[in-house]
């Protein structure tokens, strides 16, 4: 009995040594085979998202030269929309030549909404094409156009501000040279000096159209100034700095912080050249600007009062301090610094383009990664590699579950039942 017990055999290993092999090879191949199956698959998603973008976008685009005005506006607002949405700069520059010929012919022959968003798509397509040759030819095509609508009383005030800003961007992004550059500026003074102090010292009075038409020309006016140097930007003091300080005197609220700005950009860019500079009479400037970043007036909007406060407040930080602005900008996994007035108004203004869409093209559209020093853009897409690393330790955690699962199944089958 003693020696029949002893000659028992133990039980057999659960998995042998060519078993597990077998399946830690099995696991391998099921996540092999998943990551090629899910690239796949997100490549041919991806590519159909976009051949369907492009596709709309196509149609919006021949949506230009319908007949019905409706319809006109409805196809450019779905082309502001993808523009901004997306960076398509191949899918643009086979286009260029469509897409500005069908914009002024927008901007001529529309009225009001039409040419502000026909503008719009002008300053877009310049965002879309970058610095370089193609966008030099959609400005040159389309400057005398946008020039001419400014200048037009006939027109609707919120169509000429949109055509402000159009002529801003492109300018800005264009290789437009010192004398267009000089033609658009001017056109700009032209529309906002209106709103300097009267020959009597009379504040002027108009209609808020009026005034936002002023904000608009002397925003975008002073973008364009972040464009030059102290000895160029010298030749303006007198004209300019010495009575933007008028305008701090207006009943619009909009009119006063845009030439609060401006002449923070103006002192900047002057003491870039001499660190020492303070204009004409620097004494009466800043105590407008601490009546302004202390206003309590209740014939204010509380609003408004509050707006006007914190912009003046930066305003003499500048002038008095000679602080400038630390603004961090974060997008994705990267980080914007707005060191300077003039960085913060090339932002801005790009950001009232592009609106919503103004982080993708950080990322994306090599334009603002050069005007904002941001080096190329980061590849590969970021989301992408997320998402596929998600998937991945899904199929990870499903293989070695079923690798478990047969693993076990060995063991039940090989189990000795021992009396």
């Amino acid at each position: 009995m003693g020696l029949e017990s002893n000659d028992r055999r133990r039980p057999e290993h659960l998995v042998s040594d060519e078993d597990s092999l077998n399946d830690n090879g099995s696991i391998t191949s099921s996540i092999s085979e998943a990551r090629t199956i899910y690239d796949d698959d997100l490549e041919a998603d991806d590519q159909l998202e976009q051949d369907t973008f492009e596709e709309k976008l196509k149609e919006s685009i021949d949506g230009f030269s319908q007949k019905s005005a409706v319809g006109r506006k409805s196809c450019l607002s779905a082309t502001i929309k993808a523009f901004c949405s997306r960076y398509v700069y191949d899918f643009v520059l086979e286009r260029r030549l469509t897409i500005t010929d069908a914009v002024e012919r927008c901007l001529k022959k529309g009225k009001g909404e039409e040419q502000a968003l026909a503008a719009q798509v002008a300053a877009l397509l310049c965002i879309q094409l970058g610095s370089g040759p193609d966008s030099d030819l959609v400005f040159k095509e389309l400057k005398q156009t946008l020039l001419t609508l400014v200048a037009d009383n006939s027109v609707a005030c919120f169509a000429r501000s949109k055509c402000f800003t159009s002529l801003g961007i492109c300018t800005f992004i264009t290789d437009a040279g010192q004398e267009y550059l000089s033609e658009v500026m001017s056109a700009h003074e032209s529309a906002f000096s209106a709103s300097y102090l009267k020959g009597n010292g009379a504040v002027p009075s108009h209609v808020a159209e009026i005034f936002a038409l002023h904000s608009s020309a002397l925003w975008s006016w002073s973008f364009l100034l972040t464009l030059l140097n102290a000895s160029c930007v010298d030749s303006l003091v007198e004209g300019h700095l010495y009575r933007l300080p008028e305008l701090l005197e207006s009943s619009d609220v909009d009119l006063r912080i845009t030439a609060g700005d401006a002449i923070a950009i103006f002192y900047e860019i002057m003491r870039e050249d001499d660190e020492n500079f303070e204009g004409d009479d620097i004494g009466d400037l800043c105590y407008k600007l601490k009546e302004l970043a202390t206003d309590g007036s209740k014939y204010r909007a509380k609003k408004d009062r509050k707006q006007q406060r914190a912009s003046f407040r930066d305003v003499l930080k500048l002038i008095e301090k000679k602080e400038k602005p630390d603004i961090q900008v974060k997008f994705g996994r990267e980080v914007l610094a707005l060191d300077s007035w003039c960085r913060k108004r090339q932002y801005d203004a790009f950001c009232q383009v592009l609106g919503s869409g103004m982080n993708i093209h950080l990322t994306e559209n090599p334009l603002l990664r050069d005007i904002f020093e941001l080096g190329a853009p980061l590849v590969p897409n970021v989301a992408l590699v997320q998402k596929a690393t998600k998937f991945e330790r899904h199929m990870v955690n499903v293989a070695a579950f079923r690798a478990r699962t047969v693993a076990m199944n060995k063991v039940r089958d090989k189990r000795t039942v021992v009396f």
